[in-house]
């Protein structure tokens, strides 16, 4: 029937291999997708009534996230199957497999240019990785990912602030992210996806922890990521750590009305943790 709910028929707007999930920022002015094979992909100046077909995407070339020393220098939770898209590193990035060189318009680059990146993961430089989870700040000022090696041995959680401003060259612009802040993860519960989050006011970030989860700042005060930017990629630090599960922990997520943080874990259970004043 073609139809959805409203009786409208559906157009396909955008279509990659590997995606794992796609976001988009509060304004709707970008979408972030992160795919299984380490690539994040992001539309630039996103408009869903222009139909986009394979071959036909505004591409911005394919390059790795910054970090601040560079800049200096240079100017759903489940498991994933064995053999899946996340443990193969021989697929190129999109960019060179199904996108086109992109016609540019007058005064910047064309509405839905596509940006390839791979995100700079602290220790993951030659391995590759895979982005399992991806969250955006809610004030839209930096992405959010859970990142894990190929090979399953390693978990990272990443912060990258977004860099605005015009492109230095039509085509190869300067990176729209850089990393700020990161840690590694307890990886425990290997080869299942944790979904982890921004608090509602974008201070803190619940993220799962073996089998319970733990409450980063972006310092030991919770600043806003504003107020404590640092010059080269910091650690983000453990504000609390909160256990009450019998099993690894998969999934948490703040409450968007009150003061309250969920959990939920492997074997079904869900935890609610409310701080006592």
């Amino acid at each position: 029937s073609r139809c959805t709910e409203d009786g409208c028929p559906h157009k396909k707007f955008f279509h990659t291999r590997f995606l794992m999930r796609m976001r988009l920022t509060p304004d709707c002015s970008k979408m972030l997708i992160s795919t299984s094979s380490g690539y994040l992909l992001i539309l630039h100046d996103l408009d869903l009534n222009k139909s986009l077909e394979v071959g036909s995407y505004p591409i911005l070339r394919a390059r790795r996230t910054t970090s601040s020393s560079d800049i200096t220098s240079s100017g759903s939770s489940g498991p994933r199957a064995v053999g899946s898209p996340c443990h193969q590193n021989n697929s190129g990035p999109p960019s060179e497999k199904t996108l086109s060189r992109p016609s540019q318009r007058e005064g910047g680059s064309p509405r839905n240019s596509l940006e390839v990146l791979t995100p700079e993961v602290p220790g993951e430089r030659d391995r590759g990785n895979c982005i399992t989870s991806l969250q955006l700040h809610p004030k839209g000022w930096a992405t959010l990912l859970r990142c894990s090696s190929n090979t399953d041995d390693q978990e990272w959680t990443c912060v990258y602030e977004f860099q605005e401003g015009a492109p230095v060259r039509p085509v190869s612009p300067r990176c729209s992210l850089r990393l700020t802040h990161c840690i590694e993860e307890a990886n425990v519960g290997r080869g299942y996806i944790k979904e982890l989050c921004f608090s509602p006011d974008g201070r803190m970030i619940s993220s799962p922890h073996g089998f319970g989860i733990r409450l980063l700042g972006f310092d030991a005060h919770c600043s806003e990521l504003v107020d404590c930017l640092p010059r080269e990629a910091s650690p983000l630090r453990e504000i609390r750590s909160l256990y009450s599960h019998n099993d690894v922990v998969l999934t948490t997520k703040f409450s968007p009305t009150h003061c309250q943080i969920a959990s939920g874990c492997l074997s079904g259970r869900v935890s609610l943790y409310q701080p006592k004043f």
